[in-house]
């Protein structure tokens, strides 16, 4: 009864660390995707902000670039820190198994010790017969001769689960090798970023130091990027507007500050807010180099910027795509020179700013991945970069909540 206990015990142990075992695979498997992406973003970040372009951007671009290699180094050391303590606890739930496997494995070497003793003593065929023929009748016979039937059975099922935890007990000892591999794989990566990440943040430093000796200078960059943003946000806000008045007009509806939707746009914007967190991005390649909302200013914390949109840093030459069906409503030249389309996906609108040319032109059609236009690269930064904002009605909205993996 104690030794049937004891199995069942140990069975549920072992089903306990299966179960556990599943779920940090799975966990693993989901660390190990988010850091191939971090590291395949960093590899993207570091071609499209080389020094050579920062060098010859202003110094507010430098820091925002040195920021962003700062920013994503740092969530690339956290993840691959969750890897690590992740191993660290299917490693310490190994060797618990290990352990267990072994002490299974020494109960069942002296069980099959002791049939193995016991099967000797009565080795001789004549024994057997023996102890058949001193049976009393023949139902005591027949129930020696399956006694002795199990018994062989038994002895065989012992040898047989002896093979199988010795088995299972190589295996684990082999995985725990890997894992520890890996673990040590990950330490050496991790410290490789760490390095990289104390020269990055020294060289903010030094471009601090740089930017606090010409105070002034900065002090215009910075009221320049807010002129230049509240200009866009203006502009874009107006034509919304416009666009809002004139297809109401069409439908007879007038005054109200949403769009009248006809059956047909009630659909593609049920579609288009059916498919939020998956639509495509904007620009084929690229990274976020500044995101949606309020942030604080790289070198004056409390002072704050804020961002209707994002900011995407990508290829020179670089194709804008349209993220959806929809249909350009306007394209706008802006004072600097540069272009700006406008998309209707039913109620909603996406904007791509800062093109260079536009391959589309109000009322025609668009589908998701077409291209609308060529992204502005800037002589003086040697920068692409794509300003997109999305739009329901005259509500902003954070695109990063719309575009995959944004």
């Amino acid at each position: 009864m104690a030794k049937r206990t004891y199995q069942y015990f140990s069975l549920c142990i072992l089903l306990f660390w299966g179960v556990a075992l599943t779920a940090q695979s799975s966990e693993q498997k989901a660390l190990e995707e988010k850091r191939a992406r971090i590291q395949r973003e960093i590899q993207e970040m570091n071609r499209l902000l080389s020094e050579e372009k920062a060098e010859r951007g202003n110094v507010l671009e430098q820091m925002e670039a040195l920021d962003q290699r700062i920013n994503i180094r740092q969530e690339l050391i956290r993840v691959t820190n969750r890897q690590s303590n992740l191993l660290n606890r299917q490693i310490n739930a190994n060797v618990r198994k290990i352990s267990k496997l072994r002490q299974d494995l020494e109960l069942l070497k002296e069980d099959y010790a002791k049939l193995i003793v016991s099967s000797y003593q009565q080795r001789s065929g004549q024994n057997r017969l023996m102890f058949l023929l001193s049976s009393n009748n023949f139902f005591q016979a027949f129930k020696r001769l399956k006694y002795i039937k199990q018994y062989t059975a038994f002895r065989k099922q012992q040898g047989e689960e002896i093979q199988a935890k010795t088995a299972e007990l190589t295996v684990l000892n082999k995985d725990l090798v890997e894992q520890r591999k890996v673990k040590n794989q990950l330490l050496a990566e991790n410290r490789k970023v760490k390095s990289q990440l104390s020269r990055e943040i020294n060289s903010q430093k030094e471009l601090l130091k740089t930017i606090r000796a010409n105070e002034s200078r900065y002090t215009q960059a910075i009221q320049a990027k807010r002129k230049e943003a509240r200009r866009i946000d203006q502009e874009i806000e107006k034509l919304i507007r416009t666009a809002i008045a004139s297809s109401n007009k069409k439908t007879g509806k007038s005054g109200s500050r949403t769009f009248s939707l006809t059956p047909e746009a009630k659909l593609l914007a049920s579609n288009f807010s059916a498919n939020k967190g998956k639509l495509i991005w904007p620009v084929e390649k690229g990274i976020k180099s500044q995101g949606f909302g309020v942030y604080a200013d790289k070198i004056y914390p409390g002072i704050k910027h804020q961002n209707n949109g994002v900011t995407i840093t990508t290829n020179k030459g670089e194709k804008a795509r349209a993220v959806f069906d929809g249909e350009v409503i306007d394209v706008k030249t802006t004072r600097t020179g540069q272009k700006a389309i406008f998309i209707r996906h039913g109620n909603y609108i996406s904007t791509y700013y800062n093109l260079a040319n536009a391959y589309v032109q109000s009322g025609d059609k668009v589908v998701a991945k077409e291209e609308i236009g060529e992204v502005y690269t800037n002589k003086t930064s040697g920068l692409t970069k794509l300003k997109f904002y999305l739009y329901q009605n005259t509500k902003k909205l954070n695109p990063e909540e719309w575009i995959y993996q944004l």
